[in-house]
């Protein structure tokens, strides 16, 4: 399920209620997925070492770099994964710290955006990849992290799927209005930087998620500066957008795609 400072007990309720990283799986993960996955190392902004994949469609094709939600790893997306990559995009996937095989520490809204500023940079510095050739994703508490990403560095387009205004909309709505987000530290404020990112965005929810209920992401919307789509995928939840979705989804995305970079 995709949703939601130290030592005070506040950053501490954190690891419950916000962030479920999970511990990896080693298995061939290449061979059983069929895809070319490359694996890379790679250090955030603040030296904290992560692991993520890299799959290459083509040396002048987009680059998807993409920022996942709370919980598991990145071998829950590989099935989404194929279905990017076959769309004829390159992807990069990283685990954040705590995730996976990325440095067991402690996750914290700070140490996301440093962990997705390290992505970022390990794509333009180390693989050369120009900024015009990068759209960020992010699904769900991942959007917050995108949008951070974006106000800090520059893409040529940002996906946001599953998204809320903040933790505070999320904790509110689910606990009968009780400020539930005083003991929280994250706050994962994604309401606070879309008026602000000129870039091109496609805010994509489903009608029926009952974990991110669809009025929160019209809110993530209405928030945004132009230019910006809204796309509602009718009977999806949460984790389920790209399945119930299926061929239009992707054509929405390949169509948002081929607007935001007008070469491809």
């Amino acid at each position: 399920m995709d949703w939601f400072r130290y030592p005070s007990p506040v950053g501490f309720l954190d690891q419950f209620f916000v962030y479920h990283p999970e511990p990896w799986q080693d298995r061939e993960w290449a061979r059983l997925s069929g895809l070319p996955l490359q694996d890379v190392w790679f250090e955030s902004a603040d030296g904290v070492r992560l692991f993520g994949w890299y799959v290459e469609a083509a040396a002048d094709r987009p680059v998807l770099l993409w920022c996942h939600g709370n919980a598991g790893t990145i071998i829950n997306r590989l099935d989404n994964l194929r279905l990017l990559y076959q769309m004829g995009l390159s992807v990069f996937l990283f685990d954040y710290r705590g995730y996976g095989k990325s440095q067991s520490i402690r996750p914290s809204e700070q140490g996301l955006y440093e962990d997705a500023y390290g992505a970022y940079d390990y794509l333009v510095r180390t693989r050369k990849v120009r900024s015009e050739r990068l759209l960020l994703f992010g699904r769900s508490l991942g959007a917050s992290v995108a949008a951070e990403l974006a106000s800090q560095r520059p893409a040529t387009g940002l996906i946001l799927e599953s998204s809320f205004p903040s933790v505070e909309a999320v904790a509110k709505m689910h606990y009968g209005g009780l400020p539930v987000h005083w003991f929280l530290g994250a706050e994962h404020r994604l309401i606070d930087r879309l008026p602000h990112l000129s870039l091109p965005k496609l805010i994509i929810h489903g009608d029926k998620d009952d974990i991110i209920p669809i009025e929160l992401g019209r809110q993530v919307f209405d928030a945004a500066k132009p230019p910006k789509e809204w796309y509602v995928i009718q009977g999806a939840g949460h984790n389920d957008t790209y399945v119930v979705g299926g061929k239009a989804y992707f054509r929405q995305l390949g169509e948002f795609i081929r607007k935001a970079f007008t070469a491809w």
